[in-house]
């Protein structure tokens, strides 16, 4: 039988001090390692400092992703008080059943082992705050402290992974490795924001009717409520075009948008398209991190689909009708399947359009970005909207709409064909 929140503490206890000490190598908001001591030179002067290698870019930028709030706890805890949610409501199971994901290699093995033998108590918020302090919550990090024996969560705040990461469920649903770069259908980050006491209950209901796999990112910029899909963080080497709108030129645009729009971040961003410039604080906790966070993001290839989800004869077939019948290609082009980097599409392009409103003319193009293909398998549903539950939804939508005249049969081919890239 599972046992008390009262006794939670106890049963980890003796793993927390040790569990902590690499924990806090590993997740310490992006800190590099020390620089090694600079060679000297003739004269006894120092040797200036190498900058970091492109490893050590892509290493620091991946501890940017996992672990660093860019200070925006002050949204998440100061402001939206969701350190009292967490501490009072949250159990394991609840954050599970939001999308949230436990990192199963944060987790010591002896934590492991009463989670498997039943002993620790997953509908107690007492365990997720443990769990924070194990740093083994994906994408949320907390500060906790221990007061006559008792943890308790005193901050709290996002990072990029909460969003663009999940896990391998190798130890249970929703607990295992993580898969940095996966956009995280599971989660429902509206549902997350509305247990906020902060909110009113119109902005609650706003967040609550967002569901599963979206997020509106202009929500609190143009307060029209009309949310996305998550997207995925992975693939994205040589498309300079990486949002649904292709608002920037970089990761690092986007990246800067999110960290200081949406994460409340402390930072700066300002965009004269949208008429938009907001600064957070005083210290700018973002800017110097951008490099390295995106060359990480251009590292993350994405992943081919799992043996046996897709039939290859018919995959086969329907490379032929993309590149033909199906005039996939004429937008889906080259190597990274988009014609994003030479232009944008107008709204008619969009097989989603017309929609009201209009996800494009809240952007600051008011053009639409062909989404690249690869990893597709991982991401349904499909179309910046979600409103393609399947491939074979999406390709019978585009062969209604254009007119294109393929048959059931072709349908399912192309269909197979996007599964296997």
């Amino acid at each position: 039988m599972p046992q008390s929140s009262h006794t939670v503490p106890i049963l980890l206890a003796a793993t927390l001090a040790a569990a902590l000490i690499p924990a806090c190598g590993g997740g310490g908001g992006g800190d590099s390692a020390p620089a090694e001591p600079s060679a000297p030179v003739q004269g006894g002067a120092p040797a200036p400092a190498a900058g970091p290698t492109q490893a050590q870019l892509v290493e620091q930028g991946r501890q940017i992703f996992r672990f660093d709030t860019f200070g925006d706890e002050r949204q998440w805890t100061d402001t939206l008080r969701m350190h009292e949610v967490i501490e009072q409501a949250v159990s394991p199971n609840v954050a599970l059943s939001v999308g949230l994901k436990v990192d199963a290699e944060a987790i010591p093995p002896a934590v492991a082992a009463a989670i498997q033998a039943g002993q620790v108590d997953l509908d107690s918020p007492a365990t997720t705050v443990t769990l924070l302090k194990l740093n083994a919550v994906v994408g949320v990090k907390g500060e906790v402290e221990t007061v006559n024996g008792v943890d308790h969560l005193k901050r709290v705040g996002i990072t990029c992974a909460l969003c663009h990461s999940t896990v391998d469920d190798s130890f249970a649903k929703g607990i295992g490795k993580r898969l940095d770069g996966w956009a995280n259908r599971d989660l429902n980050p509206g549902a997350i924001i509305a247990l906020s006491p902060a909110l009113d209950a119109t902005r609650k209901a706003a967040y609550n009717s967002w569901g599963k796999g979206k997020y509106d990112p202009r929500f609190n910029v143009d307060g029209i409520s009309k949310p996305v899909v998550i997207p995925p963080a992975y693939g994205l080497a040589d498309i300079h075009k990486i949002t649904f709108t292709g608002d920037g030129d970089e990761p690092a645009y986007w990246n800067r948008y999110v960290a200081v729009v949406q994460m409340g971040g402390q930072g700066s961003f300002t965009e004269p398209r949208l008429n938009l410039s907001i600064t957070h604080g005083t210290q700018d906790l973002v800017s110097s991190k951008l490099a390295a966070l995106q060359a990480y993001q251009l590292s993350l290839a994405a992943p081919a689909p799992p043996p046996g989800t897709f039939d290859p004869i018919a995959a086969a077939r329907g490379q032929l009708l993309f590149a033909g019948k199906a005039q996939c290609a004429t937008c889906h082009s080259g190597a990274t399947f988009t014609d994003a980097n030479s232009r944008l599409h107008p709204t008619q392009d969009s097989i989603v359009e017309p929609e009201n409103p209009s996800y494009a003319s809240r952007s600051a193009t008011k053009l639409y970005r062909t989404s690249p293909l690869r990893g597709l398998w991982q991401h349904a549903p499909y179309f910046h909207d979600g409103s393609a539950a399947t491939a074979e939804d999406a390709v019978d939508r585009y062969n209604q709409g254009r007119g294109l005249g393929l048959t059931a049969q072709e349908v399912q081919d192309v269909a197979q064909y996007l599964k296997s890239l």
